[in-house]
């Protein structure tokens, strides 16, 4: 039920020039330009027409669109109505909100919004968004939903209810975060801005055929080793500005604040987010490692929460670049058991030959077949050797414990990642073999946790049958 004397509210006015400045790119520049070259030449006069109707229709249905959507925060619920032909309520239980979330994009922070979220334990991702509400509403909303009542104005006579007490568990300066976008450049910028090139080509009307035959012609002239890895480093150095700029838009200013009962993200140099993450909601820990800056000492620390989250592993970022004094102290911030190496046991040794065959024996068979029509692929056959080593680098790298609050699982070659999970948070155990496996005498022990998603789950592969069994006895009988 909701209060009666609550009355519904809509988003601030300005959402509605936001959202059409948000939409312009795509509903109102691109569409009458692309029938302004609707021959071999440009006409300005349609294109301007078809901007001024697209502008106005897309400008009618935003404003339609935001008269529509109310929300009403009541006494037991949340109740959002919204909807222009056709109209959908939402109820939300106050007791089920877990998170209330604030973001605020370049848009919002020149208007003075911000985007509430609110996240509840029944999704992989927020239940309601508001977006978007002034700073005032969105901090009014926060304070409400998490059960205390909004100061609205300060009396002499009363007192002001004591801020929780903060610290921070972990924080980025800008150098770390500039390092940290080192490690994280990506290839997928290059393709990226090559194709924003080529969608311009008709409006800057450059012959890149000449452009890229003569550059072409030169490189062919001079070709050497040297101008080769000349041509590599300027493509790394490329990706590793791409990384850097990523980086830095997603991590500037990262804190982590721990008050009783939640942690405090705060993150973001265009796009400014807070987010809270209940300590309940905590229902595995995760440690990882990459391939190069694992190997000096780099951890990212996150956990998997319930519900989910935003991200589509549904897990949160506690700490995307830390060292290991740093993830440890992160780590015993939560109500997590601390991850030990000591102790941990490997996996049968078929996990070797299993491995190997999976990953490698569709390659080997590819090549194979590949050699009766192109000769050179049969020298990759020479390459036979690699799954196996790879599969006994595995085997190694993947092992377990039951410890007596949690099961800690590490496993990965270049990336490493290590789990801890608390036996109270295990929802369910199976124990899986398939036609390889039942030959070889082992099986895959599974534990799923509530709002698990993505690839990468803390399964113990390849275990022999019996310790498998008895894994999966000890898992159960521990969580009744």
């Amino acid at each position: 039920m909701t209060d009666p004397g609550a009355a519904p509210r809509r988003l601030h006015i300005l959402t509605v020039i936001m959202r059409f400045v948000k939409r312009a790119p795509s509903t109102v520049i691109v569409p009458p330009l692309i029938l302004g070259f609707a021959g071999r030449t440009f006409h300005p006069a349609l294109a301007l027409a078809a901007f001024a109707a697209i502008a106005a229709a897309v400008m009618l249905y935003t404003w339609l669109g935001w008269w529509s959507f109310t929300y009403r925060i009541g006494a037991e619920e949340v109740l959002i109505q919204h909807g222009i032909l056709q109209r959908r309520r939402r109820s939300i239980p106050r007791g089920r909100i877990q998170d209330v979330s604030i973001e605020r994009s370049p848009f919002a922070r020149i208007f003075g919004l911000a985007v509430v979220r609110l996240e509840t334990g029944g999704g992989e991702a927020e239940e309601a968004r508001l977006d978007s509400v002034s700073m005032a509403e969105a901090e009014r909303l926060r304070a409400l939903l998490r059960g205390h009542a909004p100061v609205l104005e300060t009396r002499a006579d009363v007192a002001a209810p004591a801020e929780p007490e903060r610290r921070i568990v972990f924080a980025m300066s800008l150098g770390r975060v500039l390092l940290g976008g080192v490690f994280g450049f990506s290839m997928i910028w290059i393709a990226a801005i090559l194709g924003v090139i080529h969608s311009l080509d008709r409006v800057l009307q450059l012959d890149w055929e000449r452009l890229f035959g003569e550059a072409e012609r030169f490189a062919f002239a001079r070709f050497s080793i040297f101008a080769l890895l000349l041509v590599l480093a300027a493509a790394l150095m490329l990706c590793v500005v791409a990384g850097v700029v990523r980086t830095l838009l997603k991590d500037y200013g990262f804190t982590l604040t721990h008050e009783p009962g939640r942690f405090r993200r705060v993150r973001g140099l265009l796009t400014r987010s807070e987010t809270v993450i209940a300590v309940r909601r905590i229902q595995l820990g995760l440690i990882r490692r990459g391939a190069i800056s694992g190997r000096m000492g780099w951890n990212i620390v996150e956990v998997q929460t319930l519900g989910g989250s935003v991200d589509r592993s549904g897990r949160e970022e506690m700490a995307p670049f830390a060292t290991a004094e740093e993830a440890e102290r992160v780590i015993a911030a939560t109500p997590l058991p601390p991850f030990q190496r000591p102790g941990l046991q490997p996996v049968a040794p078929a996990h070797i030959l299993r491995s190997a065959l999976r990953d490698g024996l569709p390659i080997l068979l590819v090549l194979g077949i590949g050699g009766f029509f192109l000769s050179p692929l049969w020298w990759g056959l020479l390459l036979a050797p690699a799954p196996v080593i790879v599969a006994f680098f595995q085997r190694t790298r993947h092992r377990y414990a039951l410890r007596e609050t949690s099961l800690q699982v590490m496993r990965g070659v270049l990336s490493q990642r290590d789990w801890i999970v608390p036996i109270e948070s295990i929802q369910t155990l199976t124990v899986r073999r398939s036609w390889l496996q039942r030959r070889l005498g082992v099986a895959t022990v599974r534990v799923d946790t509530a709002g698990a998603s993505g690839w990468h789950r803390p399964d113990v592969s390849d275990v022999p049958l019996d310790s498998a069994l008895a894994l999966a006895r000890a898992l159960v009988t521990r969580v009744d």
